[in-house]
């Protein structure tokens, strides 16, 4: 087993708690973004745990009570990637005239900023598809962020459960859609296709029972 592969000592309290130091914060970003970059110029594989931790300055031991495995730490990298998207999106929102326009808008304007980075894309979406239940608290976070990026754009502060299912049944759809993109099996006009044509569930499932974001 490969000092990558090789399971780690968990850290001594749960992740999200206590909340990290600034330092430590400080910490975690070098890691992150030292894991971003050696992907971006090589995929998967160019994601080594000794390098990540010579590229961000700290101790291998470090990364791993941080990471306790390189499926953590890409799914981590897939975290920052989608809050950064967020932030972008919530700055500059779809213009679109109703709720499934705006979503699709959205996930386009997402997937062409992943496609900016194929081999950064490529290694996160491994990393999501590799990850076992041990990396679940890391892969619902993902889930969580896809939803909220997809509510934003709809312009919902409480959805329905059959909003929810549609967003559910959308997100499966532009996982999948990023899939057969980098491996080949799909352009990006028919990518484009597929997100409009799931996005329209949005309009079956009418906007009874939700309200709306302040301004929508």
């Amino acid at each position: 087993m490969t000092a990558d592969a090789r399971p780690a000592a968990q850290p001594p309290t749960d992740r999200a708690t206590p909340p990290l130091t600034e330092r430590q914060e400080a910490r975690r970003r070098r890691i992150l973004h030292a894991s971003a970059q050696l992907a971006s110029r090589g995929g998967f594989e160019a994601v080594q745990m000794r390098e990540v931790a010579e590229a961000a300055g700290v101790a291998l031991g470090t990364l791993y009570r941080y990471f306790p495995s390189k499926i953590h730490l890409l799914v981590a990298t897939m975290q920052d990637q989608l809050q950064h998207m967020h932030s972008t999106l919530r700055k500059r929102p779809p213009a679109g005239d109703d709720a499934a326009q705006r979503v699709a808008e959205t996930l386009m304007r997402a997937f062409r900023a992943l496609q900016r980075e194929p081999h950064l894309a490529d290694a996160m979406v491994r990393a999501l598809t590799f990850a076992d239940r041990s990396v679940s608290p890391e892969v619902d976070t993902v889930s969580r962020l896809t939803t909220a990026i997809i509510l934003d754009a709809m312009g919902l502060e409480n959805p329905t459960p059959e909003q929810l299912s549609a967003v559910r049944v959308i997100e499966h759809t532009w996982h999948s859609a990023l899939i057969t993109w980098l491996s080949g099996r799909a352009s990006i006009a028919q990518v484009k296709i597929d997100i409009e044509t799931v996005c329209r569930l949005i309009d079956l499932t009418g906007e009874s029972g939700a309200t709306p974001w302040p301004g929508q």
